[in-house]
C-alpha cells in the first residue's frame, strides 16, 4: 500500500498547525519582552529619580527634589501597572508554548505514520523484486517460465476424461 494522499494531505495540515501555534508563540514572547523592557525601563526612571533626590539633598534645591520624588513615584506606579500584565503575558506564552508543543507531537505522529508505511512497501516491494528474481531463476535453471508448471498440470487434467461414478 503507497502513501496514501490522506497520509499526505494530513501531514501538510499537522505542519501548517504547527507554524500557526509557532508564530503564535513568538508573537506573545514579542509581547512579553516588550513588557520586559517597560519595566525595566520603570526601574531606570525610578533609579534616576531617586538620583535626583539623593543630587538635590547635596545641592539643596528643592525642585529637583520634588521632581526626583515624582519621577520615583511615577516609575513606581507604572511597574505596579505593568506587574500583571507581565504575569498574564507569562500565562499566555507558557499556554501558547504547550499548545505548540502539543502540534508538533501530532505532526510527528503523522510523519512517523508515514515513514513505518514507506518502510511496509519498501519491504513488500523489495519481497516481490525477490520473487521475481527467484522465479527468473528458476525458468533459467529449470527451463521453464513461471506458472508454466501449473498450466501443464491444467493441460494434463484436461486430457484425463471424466471418470463416470
Amino acid at each position: 500500500m503507497a502513501v496514501s494522499r490522506v497520509l499526505r494531505r494530513l501531514l501538510r495540515i499537522r505542519d501548517l498547525e504547527e507554524e500557526q501555534h509557532r508564530l503564535a508563540l513568538e508573537s506573545a514572547l514579542g509581547d512579553l519582552h516588550r513588557l520586559e523592557g517597560a519595566m525595566e525601563a520603570a526601574g531606570e526612571r525610578e533609579r534616576r529619580g531617586r538620583a535626583w533626590t539623593q543630587e538635590s539633598a547635596r545641592s539643596g534645591e528643592c525642585a529637583d527634589h520634588q521632581a526626583g520624588l515624582v519621577e520615583t513615584r511615577a516609575a513606581q506606579h507604572y511597574a505596579a501597572i505593568l506587574e500583571p500584565h507581565i504575569a498574564a503575558s507569562k500565562r499566555e506564552a507558557i499556554r501558547l508554548k504547550q499548545a505548540f508543543l502539543d502540534k508538533r507531537v501530532e505532526r510527528r505522529q503523522a510523519e512517523t505514520l508515514i515513514e513505518e508505511t514507506a518502510a511496509r512497501d519498501a519491504v513488500e516491494s523489495n519481497r516481490h523484486s525477490q520473487q521475481a528474481m527467484d522465479d527468473w531463476y528458476g525458468s533459467q535453471f529449470y527451463g521453464e517460465r513461471p506458472n508454466t508448471r501449473a498450466l501443464k498440470d491444467e493441460k494434463t487434467l484436461a486430457k484425463v476424461p471424466p471418470q463416470d461414478n
